[in-house]
């Protein structure tokens, strides 16, 4: 009976430990997080009180544009106060065309509003981020048996269909993606256009490469949207699907 008490309250002691490890704690058990965090995280602290940040990251919102090559990190420390550009990385591989990704196989990186759902500290490409593609819009809109999916935010600097950057710089993202989910950002949203909308040359490529394509015209007018309405107000829109898959983006 002392035993079986003994092992019942080491077994209540090691649950109630485990269970109160928080998410950074836990991803620093794996030997790249703990070394991204121990190389990073000074210097981001550092950066962030530059910025006027408060250290860890309390709210994260990242963006990516195709053609432009480029993914923002933007932060704030408060659901009341507007988002401020952290850091802009380049994305150093590409894959696909401009518009949504569809299916299975087509090596497109997807458009659209997506939120971080997995971080794998034990990525072939580094550390990486995994994004909830496909979305009920894409469910709607792609093909129905083979929608494809394992989209990431990744390191390594190749891709098929992916969002690579340089492995020093996917070990800061994710340290403060990882900060923001400890600190109860349970969805760091992630959207994804095919260019940066206020940039003539970028627009200038988009108009010529989807002058006959009505469908993706027509399903970017409502990321456009999106895009002006941060860039004006500095924080999110409310966004809804239709049961047609369509966006519906509400001010």
């Amino acid at each position: 009976m002392k035993q079986l008490l003994a092992t019942t309250l080491i077994l209540s002691i090691s649950i109630a430990g485990f269970s109160q490890s928080s998410f950074i704690d836990f991803q620093r058990t794996y030997p790249r997080v703990a070394q991204a965090v121990r190389i990073k995280e000074d210097t981001l602290k550092k950066q962030f009180a530059a910025a006027g940040l408060q250290w860890p990251a309390k709210q994260m919102y990242v963006r990516s544009f195709k053609y432009d090559s480029q993914l923002e990190v933007w932060v704030r420390n408060n659901i009341n106060e507007p988002f401020k550009l952290f850091k802009t990385y380049k994305v150093c591989a590409m894959a696909g065309a401009l518009g949504p990704k569809r299916m299975e196989g087509d090596y497109q990186v997807p458009e659209g509003f997506y939120y971080i759902n997995q971080f794998n500290p034990k990525s072939s490409y580094h550390l990486s981020l995994g994004l909830n593609y496909p979305n009920v819009s894409d469910k709607i809109l792609s093909d129905s048996e083979k929608p494809g999916g394992g989209i990431y935010i990744h390191g390594s600097c190749v891709t098929v269909g992916c969002i690579p950057i340089q492995d020093p710089q996917i070990e800061e993202l994710y340290v403060l993606a990882a900060n923001a989910k400890n600190n109860g950002q349970d969805y760091i949203p992630v959207h994804i256009f095919p260019v940066r909308f206020s940039n003539p040359k970028s627009m200038e490529f988009f108009d010529k490469a989807t002058k006959d394509d009505q469908d993706i015209q027509k399903f970017t007018v409502r990321l456009k949207e999106v895009y002006d309405y941060f860039e004006k107000e500095k924080k999110l829109p409310l966004i809804s699907i239709s049961k047609t898959g369509d966006y519906i983006v509400t001010n």
